[in-house]
Order: C-alpha cells, then structure tokens, then sequence
C-alpha cells in the first residue's frame, strides 16, 4: 500500500476531546473547524479570497493543532 494523501491530520480529520464530548450538540474540536467557526462570523462572501486571520485566531489554531500532536504522539514538542 502506497499512502498519496494525507492522514489523520487536522486539516483532514475531526478531533473532538472524548471528556467534553457531548451528543447533540456543538463539539469543542481540536482541527480546522475552529478557523471555519471563525470564518463565519466574519462578513466574507465566500467568492472572494477570504479576510486575513487575526493573530488570536492563528495562535489559537496552532495551540489546537500543537494539542492534537501531543495527544497522538505523547510527545510535548516537535
């Protein structure tokens, strides 16, 4: 087997904490849904290049992505 794409990272994968995990409703998430669940509280029409991400935003999003990593791998840093 040859792997062409990628593989549970999260930019392709749900990554949801199993402690707050909660049926029916909006799940706190460890992926890319944060920079979405942002991106829609902005006024961007979508058919344009999208607004550029405040710096809270991408922080944010690298701290989420930086947890999912640990909780992978058991390792701290890269």
């Amino acid at each position: 087997i040859i792997l062409i794409d990628e593989i549970f990272t999260p930019d392709s994968s749900r990554f949801w904490p199993v402690a707050s995990y909660s049926p029916g409703r909006s799940q706190p998430s460890l992926d890319k849904q944060f920079v979405r669940d942002y991106l829609e509280t902005t006024q961007w029409d979508k058919s344009s290049l999208p607004p550029e991400l405040p710096l809270e935003i991408i922080q944010q999003t690298s701290e989420r992505y930086l947890e999912i990593y640990r909780l992978l791998t058991d390792k701290q840093t890269l």
